[in-house]
């Protein structure tokens, strides 16, 4: 049995933990190529254009998929924390899929719920028995793969923490000490937001990591911060958000105010996303606030052009380099840094 997965969405957070469990349990999983124009017109053609462009690419890779496999994962994710959800299109991507588009593999669209209460790893245990079932009655080697999977993830996520990039943490044969980038080669480190379904898909992003390490800057992303570390920012907010990705965001960027190593901070997001622009909003105010970090924010959708987004990048790098000029110059003639 072959088992597709797409290339988009959650894949950048779990794809580890389900490609093992599947493999594990002895069917072969079968990815999506990277995301290319026609990936990208196959979603565009195929759905409203009110949807936010991250779900449009999700919809060109199940196109891309659907004659090439038995069965396509796309399982119902609402919550995997609890208190807090997904995406509203997240939680109906199955129906929507199933409306819109034709002549489809069957759907393996399991419910993920951690409820209100829930224990984060317990809503996938719970998902993978039931999957588990509709291919084997051997429930050992169910419970077995779901063991592997979670080792797979675990180690997946040390990767992330250890400062890996997500397209390097994915690769089953990388080694960590030297897939990680060196710092010792650029002059910024700039701080970059976003869901990584936007950040790392090259194409829609149109490259924007590469662009930027190019330019002399050092990457970080949201990836590198434990679970830990981010939920500890979250809470300074007067009220809990209860959207899981979006407050993944605001602790992102309140843990890269806080840390006082950043030349520069930049929030790159899909236009017509929801919650996104609540966070996107708050995450601006306390830029203005703060006033001690430059931030550009960089809204993509299906139109946006490469030659801009270069012209803006350009643009914010300099400006940080010749502040720093400019503020090295004051320091060295003894000069208060706030004059001029």
């Amino acid at each position: 049995m072959k088992i597709g997965i797409p290339r988009a969405l959650l894949y950048y957070y779990y794809y580890p933990l389900w490609r093992e469990f599947f493999t594990q349990l002895g069917l072969e999983v079968v990815l999506s190529p990277t995301t290319n124009k026609g990936i990208l017109d196959a979603g565009i053609k195929n759905t409203l254009s009110e949807v936010c462009l991250p779900v449009k690419v999700f919809y060109g890779h199940v196109s891309a998929l659907a004659d090439k496999v038995d069965y396509l994962f796309v399982p119902r994710i609402n919550r995997v924390e609890p208190k807090a959800y997904i995406c509203p299109k997240f939680m109906g991507l199955p129906d929507m899929l199933k409306a819109r588009l034709q002549q489809m593999p069957p759907f393996i669209d399991t419910a993920v719920d951690a409820g209100m209460d829930g224990n984060p790893v317990q809503c996938w245990v719970d998902c993978f028995q039931e999957v588990g079932s509709k291919f084997t009655h051997n429930h050992q080697l169910v419970n077995s793969s779901i063991a592997a999977a979670f080792r797979t993830q675990q180690e997946f996520q040390r990767r992330l923490t250890g400062g890996m990039l997500i397209p390097d943490a994915l690769e089953n044969d990388c080694v960590p000490e030297v897939a990680a980038t060196s710092q010792q080669n650029y002059t910024l480190r700039i701080g970059l937001l976003g869901h990584p379904y936007n950040l790392y898909d090259a194409y829609i992003s149109m490259n924007l990591i590469h662009k930027l390490q190019s330019m002399g800057s050092f990457v970080v992303t949201p990836e590198s911060l434990s679970v830990d570390e981010i939920e500890d920012e979250a809470r300074k907010l007067p009220k809990r958000l209860f959207w899981t990705l979006g407050k993944r965001m605001i602790g992102s960027a309140l843990n890269f105010y806080a840390s006082k190593e950043l030349d520069g901070l930049i929030y790159l997001t899909s236009f017509g996303c929801g919650p996104e622009s609540l966070v996107e909003e708050l995450v601006a105010r306390w830029a203005k606030q703060q006033g001690n970090l430059p931030y550009l924010m960089i809204t993509i959708d299906e139109h946006t052009g490469e030659a801009g987004m270069v012209t803006r990048l350009e643009a914010f790098t300099e400006m940080i380099k010749r502040r720093q000029k400019h503020e090295n110059h004051l320091s060295s003639h003894g000069e208060p840094l706030h004059s001029g």
